[in-house]
């Protein structure tokens, strides 16, 4: 599969881009069956709703599976799919390189426990040559607003905002008038089993927390330029895959 020069301009120019039906129902099954296996097992590396929120409480609501390449051959499968390697080649026009340090991971939403994913940039912990950086997102179920979709603010990747606009953990800060502002222009498009969001290291989105019933698990994970290295002795160096 190729991008359209309209889908590559899109991307460009809104920093994501939606692609429908990309991943079979088969496949998605699979991943998923094995995401709530090691969900219920609470199986570390995990990130938790506590950690996130800064709670100080012996329960765990997993927020994502960390470091999900190496657990299981069908999660490391997607994480090579060939189809997908000659988009990601043309949204970094470089090839692509998988690293395992960043969005390594299975995300959840877990119904009535989940909290509130903050406006935010990816690349706030990521430590790399630039941001040429894109994240794969896999939706392995529905995905709407009330159970926590994925909502974007067009073009933020290509604006350069000042510290002040963003908290000590680098969210964007809800009650920064200049940032409300831009908050006015989110934009989201629901999303069903197999299709993929590609979305900038730089493009601004949250989640909201999951009100619905049933669990929403989706896979995700970052692929660099081949140009863009990490900085040496950072989080970022870490073990990489080149997808040539």
């Amino acid at each position: 599969m190729k991008l359209s020069n309209e889908q590559l301009e899109e991307f460009n120019s809104n920093g994501f881009l939606i692609l429908k039906n990309f991943a079979n129902e088969e496949l998605c099954n699979n991943i998923l069956q094995k995401a709530k296996e090691h969900l219920k097992r609470k199986e570390a590396p995990i990130e938790s709703e506590q950690e996130y929120m800064n709670i100080d409480e012996e329960k765990i609501t997993v927020r994502r599976l960390r470091q999900v390449y190496d657990r299981e051959e069908i999660f490391k499968d997607w994480m090579t799919n060939e189809e997908i390697r000659p988009v990601l080649k043309q949204v970094l026009n470089d090839t692509p390189v998988l690293t395992l340090a960043h969005h390594n991971s299975i995300m959840t939403k877990l119904p009535h426990e989940s909290t509130r994913t903050f406006w935010h940039q990816d690349r706030r912990y990521w430590h790399f040559k630039n941001d040429d950086l894109v994240s794969v997102w896999l939706s392995l179920g529905d995905e709407f607003l009330e159970n926590g979709l994925l909502e974007f603010i067009p073009t933020s990747h290509k604006i350069q905002f000042d510290k002040n606009r963003f908290d000590e953990n680098s969210n964007f800060l809800d009650e920064n008038i200049q940032n409300q502002e831009l908050i006015k222009t989110k934009t989201s498009q629901n999303l069903k089993k197999g299709d993929v969001v590609l979305f900038h290291c730089k493009t601004l989105h949250h989640a909201s927390k999951n009100q619905t019933n049933n669990p929403k698990i989706s896979f995700v994970y970052t692929v660099r330029a081949s140009s863009n290295k990490a900085l040496l002795n950072t989080r970022s160096d870490f073990k990489e895959i080149i997808l040539d």
